[in-house]
């Protein structure tokens, strides 16, 4: 692999089927995903979290902590701090009560998977320190479900902070994709007194990295990404606090970025627009496989990758469990940051 960049052995096939026909695009499901920034001498760094290698979707990727909209998000109005939601709603391009969902997503989901809750008893307060017994029974409630967000505010007494989130970018999962997710990304400052780690099930491994090293690993395909996360990585480089990254938000543009497939001279080429170094080209024709064994053998033969696609790496390069992160801090295992 030349970088770290995510890329499934079956887009290929999957490309082929919706350039033919044959394959129906699959709904995207709404999701939030935020980028939590930390100020350290060197400059802001990104709370980031390596997916399990076991996971269906990117497994063995560094992430955001983020993940789909919970449908009673917006079941009533919750407690709410920060620009009203019809604000929010011409910010993320949806209605009042999508804009709600949308941002009580990410604030539940930092919650859930990093610990970290943007929430506080009015709307000029945030909570402290949220590691005790009763926040954890409250968070592991919310994770199975027995609790929405609403009632987790109602019952904690807490408005939620969204003036202390900016929208940053949005996303779409590619229409060839077998799981696909509209996600809004925000970027936020970790509240002073929180600590995050690692309370999701979902990941290995979480660091706080800066986001020009994070870059150099994928770059070197030492760190596996997907293309929203090492493009985010990228616009934060000239940033040298977490503020300057909020005050910049509501001006960045939130057209969704979706990633086209299109044929050219006997070839697919795969692209995201205003992101040229994903562009990737897909042969339209099945490259040729390998002759299996004899019946009498029991380990077929592997197939061959398309001629000008690079093949995906190795389990172990995939998940570089043993590769050296550079870190400014990093948990593993749930220990705090």
């Amino acid at each position: 692999m030349a970088n770290g960049q995510w890329y499934p052995p079956e887009w290929p096939d999957r490309i082929r089927a919706l350039a033919d026909g044959t394959l129906t695009p699959v709904t995207p499901k709404r999701a939030a995903t935020v980028l939590l920034l930390k100020d350290t001498p060197d400059g802001p760094v990104v709370h980031m979290l390596r997916r399990r290698a076991s996971m269906a979707f990117a497994g063995g990727a560094y992430a955001y902590p983020g993940g789909g909209v919970d449908p009673r998000d917006d079941d009533r109005q919750i407690r709410w701090a920060g620009p009203p939601r019809a604000w929010w709603a011409d910010r993320l391009g949806v209605d009042a009560a999508g804009a709600q969902a949308i941002v009580c997503a990410a604030v539940r989901e930092t919650y859930e998977e990093a610990g970290v809750l943007l929430a506080g008893p009015d709307p000029d307060s945030v909570v402290g320190d949220t590691t005790g017994e009763d926040w954890e029974a409250d968070r592991a409630a919310l994770v199975a479900r027995e609790l929405s967000f609403a009632e987790f505010l109602d019952r904690r007494g807490l408005v939620l902070r969204s003036d202390l989130l900016g929208a940053w970018t949005r996303w779409i999962t590619p229409e060839f994709e077998a799981r696909r997710y509209d996600t809004w990304f925000f970027v936020a400052a970790l509240p002073e007194g929180q600590r995050t780690r690692n309370a999701s099930t979902e990941a290995d491994r979480t660091v706080w990295i800066r986001p020009e090293e994070a870059a150099a690993g994928y770059d070197k395909g030492e760190l596996l990404m997907m293309p929203p996360t090492v493009a985010t990585l990228r616009q934060l480089l000239p940033y040298r606090t977490a503020a300057d990254a909020l005050a910049d938000a509501p001006a960045r543009d939130m057209t969704p970025v979706l990633a086209r497939a299109r044929l050219k001279d006997g070839e697919i080429v795969l692209s995201w627009p205003g992101h040229d170094e994903f562009t990737k080209h897909v042969p339209t024709a099945p490259a040729p496989t390998e002759p299996t064994a004899p019946a009498s053998v029991e380990t077929p033969a592997e197939p061959a990758a398309p001629a000008s696609v690079e093949p995906p790496a190795e389990p172990a390069a995939r998940t570089p469990a043993q590769t050296p992160v550079p870190t400014t801090a990093e948990t593993t295992g749930g220990g705090p940051a």
